[in-house]
């Protein structure tokens, strides 16, 4: 087929009919797999003796909207490898919402206590890795092989996938700034401005025009390693298409999904004294005439990739899932989520129509007492973010 006959990613009736394939892929053949995965982390998790330790692991699996949401890639990858992917992915982001939560906690010198905490991550992305004592900086540290454990899971499932060679330097270089990032992105009582904002300007890609909150969303998203993962299960994935993925997610797509997940965090952030990145823009008009212009690089980003259709679903699914929570809809946060929502498009529409229904049917299991849902958790959803806060 030419290229001038070749139906490109922008195509309605390719979006349309490329929509109905991936949910039909999550849900027969992703979904069943991740509630296993989420079942067996809640028990291990249970199982802490450290009573802090414990809170905060089963804490990070009620976040269930992000747990979903990472392993949503896998409806993508080859059948054959699927059910070793959704197990990279959610050890990989059980990891991240549990050492999230555990960083956020009142400590001394905290930017080395994080960095060393964090490494976990690097650790979990090296088949052939070891260990360190990531708890050094904590007084916690009985978690009875717990982190460990989502580390070696993750490691034991890329190992089987036949092209993570070949991705495993990218995935390496994105995990590196996550580490950065959420050990200079500190609460306002623990971190200074300047030093996180000097080290997201070395971050910052030449000729994007980036400011550097927005290098630095980009910097803390761990979308783009999910979508390298996801194309490694595919044996003739080559270097040239996985080379356009990182550059698509750092720093576009992870710039969007991160400023995003602060948008409908920033009333609660404000509560705790949290930094929140959309706080550096001087105006609402202007937070959303510059999300509104990364929307459109995210978006033409995902488009022009290999299999583009595919990224352009997860960008949607993705901004969806922020655009459906009630925190999307506050006054301050209204004209940022309709500049975003108008640039991404008609894919949109049908993914926040399931991310509201989905929600609405959590509310009223939780009236209702329903055991299949936890009080506090994140709306279940795919594809959903990849940062915690």
């Amino acid at each position: 087929m030419t290229d001038a006959k070749r139906p490109r990613a922008g195509n309605p009736v390719v979006l349309a009919a490329a929509f109905a394939d991936a949910a039909r892929r999550y849900w027969v053949g992703v979904f069943p797999h991740v509630c296993r995965e989420l079942s067996h982390w809640q028990d291990r998790a249970g199982e802490i003796p450290d009573p802090i330790l414990r809170r905060l692991a089963l804490d990070a699996q009620r976040k269930r909207g992000n747990l979903e949401g990472a392993a949503a890639f896998a409806a993508f990858a080859p059948r054959c490898s699927r059910t070793a992917v959704v197990r990279a992915l959610v050890a990989f982001q059980s990891a991240y919402n549990y050492l999230d939560l555990l960083a956020e906690q009142p400590r001394p010198e905290a930017i080395v206590g994080g960095r060393r905490l964090h490494e976990a991550l690097l650790h979990a992305l090296d088949p052939a890795g070891g260990h360190s004592d990531y708890y050094a900086h904590y007084p916690q540290r009985e978690d009875n092989g717990y982190l460990d454990e989502l580390i070696d899971t993750c490691r034991a499932a890329l190992a089987t996938l036949p092209s993570y060679a070949t991705v495993a330097t990218a995935t390496r270089r994105a995990a590196e700034r996550i580490v950065e990032f959420q050990s200079l992105n500190l609460s306002e009582s623990q971190g200074e401005d300047d030093a996180f904002a000097r080290w997201a300007r070395t971050q910052t890609p030449s000729g994007t025009e980036l400011e550097w909150w927005e290098a630095a969303a980009a910097a803390g998203s761990s979308l783009g390693i999910y979508a390298l993962i996801a194309a490694a299960a595919d044996p003739i994935s080559g270097p040239g298409e996985l080379e356009k993925i990182e550059h698509a997610y750092f720093p576009w797509i992870g710039a969007l999904h991160s400023l995003l997940d602060h948008l409908v965090d920033k009333s609660e952030d404000a509560t705790i004294g949290q930094r929140n990145l959309i706080d550096y823009y001087s105006s609402t008009q202007e937070a959303a005439d510059r999300m509104q212009a990364l929307a459109v690089r995210a978006t033409s980003a995902a488009r022009a990739l290999p299999r583009g259709h595919r990224h352009a679903i997860i960008l949607a699914g993705m901004t969806a899932f922020y655009l459906s929570a009630p925190e999307a809809s506050a006054p301050g946060a209204l004209p940022i989520a309709r500049n975003v929502r108008a640039t991404i498009g008609g894919l949109a529409t049908p993914a926040l129509l399931v991310f509201k229904a989905r929600r609405l049917a959590g509310r009223f299991a939780a009236l209702a007492g329903s055991p299949s849902r936890e009080a506090g958790s994140s709306p279940q959803g795919y594809p959903a973010p990849g940062v915690t806060r």
